[in-house]
């Protein structure tokens, strides 16, 4: 996974959205007990999170820094915002060597980070659209990428689906419905993991 993945969950999330600044984004996202802007703005954040992981190479913990979105930014100006993040992570994925690990859970590669901001961005997509009673299901192809490189023991089935369901976001038949989640994105997990 890489920078092309990332402009497409980015691009994915905000054309989805794009329409819908006037509604109420102060419902709550989905599951969640954030609201819709709230899940929009933490997702900007942890791309920002990322990219400020793979420029600087920490290899002990994150960077002692968060993106502050102003309360009274408008929807659409948050997406905006989730845009500019998008767009730091990506760049910062094409300028980065295979071989270069950065601090998330132990050491992660590229590809961990490009997986993490994909999956952040399907995943708070798919909250934010039921918040909002908007129709939409996440790319299968981004889907299948993130779950074989951030949940490799995921179940066998449809990869919208089973990865909502790896984080806790859909039921599958005959499994319960998971109540906590670890995204593996570190290539040598510390066995604390």
């Amino acid at each position: 996974m890489g920078s092309r993945e990332v402009d497409h969950a980015v691009a994915e999330m905000v054309g989805v959205l794009t329409g819908f600044e006037s509604a109420d984004w102060r419902r709550p996202a989905g599951p969640l007990d954030w609201s819709c802007w709230t899940t929009a703005a933490h997702v900007a954040h942890d791309l920002h999170a990322y990219a400020m992981q793979l420029a600087a190479l920490p290899d002990t913990g994150y960077l002692p820094a968060d993106l502050l979105v102003r309360d009274e930014v408008s929807p659409r100006d948050l997406l905006r915002v989730v845009t500019g993040a998008g767009r730091l992570l990506s760049t910062v994925l094409a300028a980065s060597a295979p071989s270069v690990r950065a601090w998330h859970w132990g050491p992660t590669d590229p590809s961990g980070f490009a997986a993490l901001g994909v999956n952040e961005t399907l995943v708070h997509t798919h909250d934010i659209t039921i918040g909002l009673g908007v129709r939409w299901r996440p790319p299968e192809a981004l889907c299948r990428a993130v779950l074989a490189r951030l949940f490799p023991h995921a179940p066998p089935g449809d990869p919208a689906e089973v990865l909502l369901w790896c984080t806790g976001r859909l039921d599958l038949p005959g499994r319960p419905r998971p109540t906590s989640w670890v995204a593996r994105a570190a290539v040598e997990p510390p066995d604390a993991y």
